[in-house]
């Protein structure tokens, strides 16, 4: 199978070698400048965290996709905000099937913006993080795979079956679901506070208190309510029952959110992400400030952790500083 992976960051890096673990698959990355020349020369170098293991893989590598090639799969792995900029390339593309892996808020207006049939387009999350160094990707998870459907209904048997021979041979969970929208939205509702939490210590989450520890979760517990309010389909199972106060479930996230804290893992799988791409956490914030808009639910945890941290001007300056 020729497949492509439209983005060379943390997750694009860590999906393509994955792919390349079954040897059927004829694996192309899009990347740009140093990175490209990089991977060109030294190969896809992940180290992965948590197995104390790197790995190398050779791949092949274009920066620019044009109008007629042609892949049998195409997963792209750009940031949210950056889907505007790239999504007139990808509609030209002749490629028929794309998965757009990542936090997305905007699931069906992509969906829309590609003018393909509904049932050649699907939206992924991969459950991995870390950050990219000069040399290397230092990739953290226990575990990688993806959730992955339809924007608003399951993928056809064909799609899906594309997406599973993909990854035969590979160490890679698929869940497959049917409201992929719905999903990232709610996904939201934790991401945003995190990241919140994370801006409030300047990166730095075992600075974390107790309070703010709690205000996460409330804050998601206050946020899956309103997503209802503004009828979003909610799997209360999977959320709501894991944010509520005194519930089992919000017992494991206490502890989950706690080790965040208090461990390297926190770094890798939450602070890194939200310190170097603020632009990205800006765009999602905004999107669901947007959806509150539609309700008159109060979210009074949300906005207590959201006013503790520095505004976005502040945020992005902070960011340009660090890259300089």
């Amino acid at each position: 199978m020729r497949i492509l992976v439209y983005g060379a960051g943390v997750q694009g890096c860590e999906l393509a070698h994955r792919l390349l673990q079954n040897k059927k698959n004829v694996v192309t990355m899009l990347a740009r400048g140093e990175w490209k020349e990089r991977l060109d020369q030294r190969g896809l170098v992940i180290r992965h965290w948590a197995q104390c293991r790197t790995t190398v893989d050779r791949v092949a590598t274009i920066d620019t996709l044009a109008p007629d090639d042609c892949y049998d799969l195409v997963f792209v792995t750009m940031q949210a905000g950056q889907l505007p900029d790239v999504l007139p390339i990808l509609k030209q593309n002749r490629s028929e099937y794309f998965v757009f892996v990542g936090n997305d808020p905007h699931a069906v207006e992509v969906m829309q913006a590609m003018q393909r049939p509904v049932d050649k387009i699907a939206f992924g999350f991969q459950s991995s993080g870390g950050h990219r160094d000069v040399d290397k990707v230092v990739s953290a998870h226990v575990g990688v795979g993806m959730t992955i459907g339809g924007a608003t209904a399951p993928l056809s048997g064909v799609f899906r079956y594309r997406v599973k021979t993909a990854f035969e041979g590979a160490r890679y969970k698929l869940t497959f679901v049917s409201d992929m929208d719905g999903w990232l939205k709610c996904h939201l509702a934790l991401i945003l506070p995190a990241c919140y939490l994370c801006y409030a210590c300047s990166g730095n989450l075992s600075k974390a208190t107790k309070e703010q520890r709690d205000l996460v979760l409330d804050a998601a517990w206050e946020a899956c309510e309103m997503l209802k309010a503004a009828h979003i389909p909610v799997d209360d199972k999977e959320n709501t029952d894991c944010y509520r106060a005194g519930t089992p479930g919000r017992r494991k996230m206490d502890a989950m959110v706690l080790a965040l804290c208090k461990t390297p893992l926190g770094r890798l799988c939450v602070s890194d992400h939200a310190m170097h791409a603020v632009a990205e956490m800006q765009y999602l914030d905004e999107a669901f400030e947007g959806l509150r808009a539609r309700t008159s639910v109060r979210m009074t945890a949300w906005d207590a952790l959201r006013s503790q941290m520095p505004s976005w001007d502040i945020m992005r300056k902070k960011t340009a500083k660090a890259k300089r």
